[in-house]
């Protein structure tokens, strides 16, 4: 075991002190942070290659190889073998972010630190996803480690302007390598192309600098040998470094010059290519080493790949014959959106594994993609084999996918992103290795007819192709086809007022199979997009607005048929899915004559109608009427396709009919100078919310149109909000980065925390496991636990300025709560006084009230003996194998004898005749139940029948004696019976009746006593059964006299 130098504890933050600084500022790194009391962090997904730090890879044997890329402050390792399987997540996170990767040896080495020279710096080594150790940190470690080099004995780190080495059998730091003076303040010496070692070339390393020359230094020696200058001063800066298969050569790419093969050994250059694209110097090199792919016939060596962070493509050269461009894979990743700013697109790393045909590329635009050349056709251009990605851009909507119906397998396990590089994604919160991108149609080959590849196309380049960035969501699984909607080759995306005949052809084969189920509008684009979600690609349709300006919300009715598109002008129109046909718009349409008499009605009652309505009275309003007159927010259908809601700019909340649409009522908040943003609809408690412009949310009861709870923000705007999945919170992020909770049937906020940064998008899902967030620094999705589910949560109301601090989670799931850590956590103090409620069986003599008991054990009991009819064995147990002649079997071993005398001589109760007395020994049960008979106090006794489990209850009840008199049998009856007139244990009670008369129904038809008492426990059972009644169908009769009013 190697031994392993640490700093000093002094020298090292702790996790928690320091913060990833591209989220945190210094005002907020506060010492420990205050928890949720609701939310705990539970893992990110979405990040497979985020950062510029580049991927590494290790070869394990001759059978597969592991990627590992880098995701902030975690490493993400994947199997290539398993098609870019996702096997291990470092844990614990470092301190800082991740600034170097290298793989070695079955390890992977991590340097990390922060942006400031007094930051936290370190590197650290993991094995299978566990740290094993760390390397000592030099004195005054004040730069980053951007590149790390294995070879031979050496650990070798490159910093912004020196070279750090350790010793990789003991991790002990050896020297430091610093470049002498040149330039003012050092600029010129900085290593911007990095080191590499040359193979055959012991104890030697070569760097690239800023000025343009290549140093060899002598790693033993401390020396600096060597320095091999530019061909030209204007050539700049080196911007990458690469030794090639052939020993001596090494290629050298230069920020504003040519791409060389440089003999190192003569100093003398071999081969030079016209490399320069202005803005995109070459960043990184390959040598591809199985020996194709060269050539005329591609049948030789010599292909090298050549990519850039400023591009999105990736160049192959050919170096026989004096050396030529071999052919340009365009579009592997993204472009950079602009010259400012690239951090949505570039490449940062591409590598040809060794002696095999495959490329692996990783992009800053968050993927991870591996290429393969056919050797049938030799093409100097490979075709994608595996791909593993996420969004590129912060995530602008997400939703959780609806269940196909109740108790779905797949209910939860979905949840649905869209994001500002254009992706619309679905996320299995189960298996990342399902989480897929749902297709927009063949964009390689639509931007290659276009001319959209290559350097510079940045907002026209291929991503254009794509629908525009999604701004809100609508989704019903309820006649999505699966797999097999509509099979076969269909065009995406086209209007659906083209071929009515085409349309019908369609519908007819979409009626059989299932059709579209989402629902997506865009930003400034006036067309709504269908997609099907079982086939995970774009749908037939797109559903235009019929005033031509952009959609602003889509909503689909929960049968599944049809979708509703709010624009910016006010129009709302309704399409059918399946057809793709325009089938109403709200207000209904009117003929020109329709119009003509409603304006002259307008006049003439125009001056009675302002003096006679209040502004919320109900009234009728004609067909063409209650058009919105700003830009539709919110579009809600309720659960019968009855009635559409509908809310705008303009401050109304409107209800229309589904069929006719005509408007049937609205509510007007532009009456207190308030404009609603948002609507969200939950559709079992038939309650809408809906957000203000100044912070509030208004909650709404679809039945009555009545507003049934008001709540408000301290001078904040909310960004997203949602249901939780009972109904029982409204969940909002506000712009001042704080998440609220409010509790609807108090009215109280019950939580509110701060997060690092603003939540662009949240969502809780269906079965109330998860809430996803998105921030607006990041481009993965949060996902947080409900504690409530595992743990008792006090919901006390607090006030606004009571904030929680929330880390972000990890991808790894570190420093996050798992479901049995939540449940053994110590309440807070004061926690149980808040919410502990007494423990009392019974409020009032007066009310029936059901046990404390498990529904489980009691129906249980009732069903017990077909539980034992289907756990009975299906065959006889078979006697085991005999074991080899050298092994003895347990039968066959001889008894140990201790003590002579006392062990030969059988134990009383083990012997052949067991006499033993009935009558004296009676169960607790049964001791019980005579007590109780004598005293007519049962209490006890149904104290210790709740306590016993199904079997052991099951099994008492059949033991009581049905011998004449039957005085266990009649006291058992009135046990019961006694329970029915304190109206307690009500249900418990029927179960224990069914299983006596079960079991001793013959008796009771005998015995006149037994008969008897049953017969006073039937009259008793009656009585509260008509009271019963008579009380719920008073409460019944209330709630509805209330709901009409």
């Amino acid at each position: 075991m190697p031994l392993v130098f640490s700093p000093p504890p002094d020298s090292l933050p702790s996790p928690q002190a320091h913060k990833r600084v591209k989220v945190a500022s210094q005002d907020e790194i506060r010492g420990p942070r205050r928890p949720s009391k609701i939310f705990s962090p539970f893992r990110t997904i979405g990040l497979v290659s985020p950062t510029s730090v580049p991927f590494t890879s290790l070869p394990l044997g001759k059978t597969t190889f592991q990627i590992t890329t880098c995701v902030g402050r975690s490493l993400h390792t994947y199997d290539l073998r398993r098609g870019l399987n996702l096997v291990f997540i470092t844990r614990p996170q470092t301190p800082e972010s991740i600034t170097a990767t290298k793989a070695w040896q079955e390890k992977v080495l991590a340097a990390w630190g922060g942006s400031e020279p007094t930051s936290a710096r370190g590197i650290w080594v993991y094995s299978r996803g566990k740290k094993v150790g760390e390397l000592e940190c030099p004195h005054g470690f004040t730069e980053n480690v951007r590149q790390i080099v294995i070879f031979g004995t050496w650990i070798v780190g490159c910093c912004s302007t020196r070279i750090e080495v350790w010793k990789s059998n003991t991790f002990e730091h050896y020297t430091s390598l610093v470049a002498p003076y040149s330039g003012p303040n050092g600029m010129s010496r900085r290593l911007t192309g990095g080191i590499c070692n040359m193979p055959t070339y012991l104890n030697k390393i070569v760097a690239g600098r800023e000025d343009g020359t290549i140093e060899i230094w002598n790693l033993s020696s401390n020396k600096l040998i060597y320095t091999i200058l530019p061909a030209a001063s204007s050539y700049g800066a080196v911007t990458a470094m690469q030794p090639t298969p052939a020993l001596s050569l090494l290629a050298v790419a230069y920020e504003n010059g040519p791409l060389i093969i440089h003999d190192i050994r003569h100093d003398k250059e071999v081969i030079s290519f016209r490399s320069f694209t202005q803005g995109a110097p070459i960043s990184s090199i390959s040598f591809r080493t199985d020996g194709l792919g060269g050539g005329e016939d591609g049948r030789r060596s010599g292909v090298m790949a050549t990519s850039s962070h400023g591009s999105g493509d990736i160049t192959f050269w050919d170096l026989n014959s004096g050396g030529r461009r071999r052919g340009v894979l365009p579009g592997a990743h993204n472009a950079p959106v602009s010259s400012t700013n690239g951090g949505l697109g570039g490449i940062n790393k591409v590598e040809f594994l060794p002696g095999q045909a495959i490329l692996m590329s990783s992009g800053l635009d968050n993927a991870l993609k591996s290429w393969i050349f056919d050797e049938t056709s030799l093409s100097p251009i490979p075709r994608i084999l595996h791909l593993r990605a996420g969004h590129a851009g912060p995530v602008s909507a997400l939703q959780f996918l609806p269940p196909e119906s109740e108790g779905t397998e797949a209910n939860g396990k979905w949840l649905l992103s869209g994001s500002e590089d254009r992706a619309f994604w679905g996320w299995s919160l189960r298996r990342d290795g399902q989480s897929t991108e749902l297709s927009q149609g063949n964009i390689p080959a639509k931007a290659k007819k276009r001319g959209l590849f290559g350097h510079g196309t940045g907002n026209g380049g291929p991503e254009s192709l794509k629908a525009p960035k999604i701004t809100c969501i609508a989704s019903s699984l309820n006649r999505d086809g699966g797999i097999g909607a509509l099979p076969g080759a269909q065009a995406i995306w086209n209007k659906s007022s083209n071929s009515k005949s085409s349309n019908r052809a369609t519908a007819a084969d979409s009626n059989m199979t299932g059709w579209e189920s989402i629902v997506t509008g865009h930003q400034g684009d006036k067309f709504a997009r269908t997609w099907f979600w079982g086939r995970k690609r774009a749908g037939r349709w797109v559903f235009p607005t019929s005033d031509g300006t952009d959609v602003t919300s889509v909503t689909v009715s929960p049968c599944g048929t049809f979708a509703l598109i709010g624009s910016a002008g006010g129009s709302i129109d309704m399409f059918n899915l399946q057809s793709g046909i325009h089938r109403q718009r709200f207000p209904a349409r009117l003929t020109q004559l329709q119009a003509k008499q409603l304006r002259l009605q307008q006049l003439q009652i125009e001056d009675e109608l302002e003096e006679e309505n209040e502004p919320n009275d109900p009234k009728k309003y004609k067909k063409g009427q209650g058009k919105h007159t700003s830009a539709i927010t919110g579009l809600v259908v309720d659960n019968l396709n009855h009635t559409v809601i509908s809310c705008g700019l303009d401050g109304k909340l409107k209800f229309w009919d589904f069929a006719t649409g005509l408007l049937a009522y609205q509510i007007d908040f532009a009456a207190t100078a308030r404009t609603i943003l948002g609507i969200r609809y939950h559709r079992p408690s038939d309650l809408i919310a809906i957000n203000c412009n100044d912070g509030s949310v208004a909650v709404v009861d679809l039945q009555t149109q009545r507003i049934v709870r008001g709540l408000s923000t301290p001078s904040t705007t909310i960004t997203d909000f949602c249901f939780s999945n009972d109904g029982r919170w409204i969940v909002a992020a506000c712009v001042d980065s704080v998440i609220r909770v409010w509790d609807l049937p108090t009215g109280h906020l019950i939580d509110a925390s701060r997060m690092r940064s603003k939540c662009t998008a949240i969502a809780f899902s269906n079965t109330g496991e998860y809430f996803a967030t998105a921030r607006e620094d990041n481009v993965g999705i949060d996902l947080w636990t409900n504690r409530t589910l595992f743990t008792q949560v006090p919901t006390r109301p607090i006030e606004d300025g009571e904030l929680a601090e929330l880390d972000a989670p990890t991808t790894s799931g570190d420093g996050g709560e798992s479901v049995v850590a939540a449940t053994l956590e110590e309440p807070a103090d004061g926690a149980a006084a808040e919410t502990a409620a007494p423990l009392i069986e019974q409020l009032s003599e007066e009310m029936i009230t059901l046990s404390l008991v498990p529904k489980a054990r009691w129906q249980t009991l009732l069903h017990l003996d077909l539980i034992r009819e289907r756990n009975k064995p299906k065959e006889a147990p078979k006697a085991p194998e005999k074991a080899p002649f050298f092994l003895p079997s347990l039968q066959s071993q001889p008894k140990l004898i201790t003590d002579s005398g006392a062990d030969n001589q059988p134990a009383p109760e083990q012997s052949r005749v067991l006499k033993f007395n009935r009558s004296a020994a009676h169960s607790p049960f049964t001791s019980l139940l005579h007590i109780a008979h004598e005293t007519e106090d049962y209490a006890d006794f149904i104290a210790h029948l709740k306590t016993l489990p199904p079997s052991a209850a099951d099994l008492e009840v059949r033991s009581l004696d049905p011998a004449t008199p039957c005085t266990e049998l009649i006291g058992f009856v009135a046990a019961l019976t006694q329970r029915l007139r304190a109206h307690a244990d009500f249900e418990l009670v029927q179960a224990w009746m069914a299983v006596f008369l079960r079991v001793h129904g013959e008796v009771v038809v005998r015995d006149a006593a037994l008969a008897a008492a049953v017969g006073e426990w039937r009259e008793e059972h009656e009585r509260e059964t008509r009271r019963l009644r008579g009380l719920v169908g008073y409460c019944s009769g209330v709630v509805e006299f209330l709901r009409g009013m």
